[in-house]
């Protein structure tokens, strides 16, 4: 008898991602609150270079990606030799499993860390290790008293998704030297943007052998469509990587749009302003209703009712509203919502429903 045809070990145990919801029976426009994404959208640059880019959607697209990196570094202060770009920072997460851990190594996340770590580890066959946060923040200690010689990588969401906290510089960096040698710490600064005065970790980077930083341009750029991220590594870690990614991975309509949009730095500082002024809005709105939520430094705040039942019920009552926010059960918070910063309109929808829904409950 033929044995069956059977994936690599890991692969099985993957359950498959879950993105936030868009559409809402019986509203044809729903506000959609689930994805963290910009509200504002696209900088009118980006949307200008992305159409003009149209006309020569016949040609193979740069791959090296030489125009974007410069340009991020330009922006960003960065060394464009060590910058390399990819498919959201999703792929980044990808590649770096891909390259350094196996069978019997480790990938070590936070107990709500992006459902991507523990993917692209069990992709890799790798064992992913969960470890502990304290009151919703990570726990230095926990990831330190818990690596050993096996583990390979180490993500940190900062600031962290479902939460919006934030670990302060100085405990990054008392990771990064606590961890094995053999061990790469990966800060994904998904958010880092929304944050002032905070580089995402490339400074650390830059001064270290066993440091990652990851970037997207899907939250404060507004171009989530376009699923462009990149990573700030060491030249030798970089070097690794392009080994193994695409050579045609991007888009010549994502590699002009994410150019254009990330010289843009006065829309999205517009953005990053306007967002700051309606996160401490809705903050304050919440509280006032007695909803619990951290100090967000992210574009979301995590809403956190009394138990499961009436996160669930306030969930129902907003999508009553045509308003789609995420229950993020599957990050370990069923008494919680996450809910992405909107416009000023949106957000006073948000809170007129939710005092109407403690007004009722």
């Amino acid at each position: 008898m033929t044995a069956p045809i059977r994936p690599q070990p890991g692969i099985l145990d993957i359950a498959l991602y879950q993105g936030g919801q868009s559409a809402l029976p019986g509203h044809a426009d729903p506000l959609k609150l689930s994805s963290n994404e910009n509200p504002f959208g696209p900088s009118p640059a980006a949307v200008a270079a992305m159409t003009a880019a149209l006309a020569d959607s016949h040609r193979y697209p740069s791959t090296d990606h030489a125009s974007l990196r410069t340009a991020i570094a330009e922006v960003q202060g960065l060394d464009a030799g060590r910058i390399i770009c990819g498919v959201g920072s999703d792929e980044i997460i990808h590649l770096l499993c891909q390259a350094y851990v196996g069978a019997g190594l480790e990938v070590m996340h936070t107990e709500h860390g992006f459902a991507m770590y523990r993917i692209s580890a069990l992709a890799a066959g790798a064992i992913p290790v969960e470890v502990p946060e304290r009151d919703r923040v990570v726990d230095v200690d926990a990831i330190l008293a818990r690596a050993g010689a096996e583990t390979r990588l180490v993500f940190i969401a900062n600031p962290a998704n479902p939460t919006g906290t934030l670990l302060p510089m100085d405990q990054i960096t008392r990771l990064a030297d606590g961890l094995p040698p053999t061990c790469i710490l990966v800060l994904d600064g998904a958010y880092a943007e929304f944050v002032e005065g905070y580089d995402g970790g490339a400074a650390l980077v830059e001064a270290r052998e066993n440091v990652v930083m990851m970037r997207t341009f899907s939250k404060a750029y507004g171009l989530g469509g376009l699923r462009v991220g990149y990573g700030y590594a060491p030249r030798a870690i970089i070097d690794v990587l392009n080994r193994i990614r695409g050579p045609f991975n991007l888009s010549g309509l994502a590699l002009a749009g994410a150019e254009a949009g990330v010289r843009d730095t006065a829309w999205v500082a517009e953005c990053i302003r306007a967002n700051a002024a309606e996160r401490a809005r809705l903050t304050g709105g919440l509280r006032q209703l007695g909803i619990g939520c951290d100090d967000s430094h992210a574009n979301f705040v995590l809403a956190r009712f009394a138990d499961e039942t009436e996160a669930l019920a306030a969930d129902a009552h907003l999508k009553r509203c045509g308003i789609i926010v995420r229950h993020p059960k599957n990050y370990g918070f069923p008494q919680a919502l996450r809910i992405t910063i909107g416009r000023p309109s949106d957000n006073s929808r948000v809170l007129d429903a939710l005092a109407t829904f403690k007004g009722a409950a």
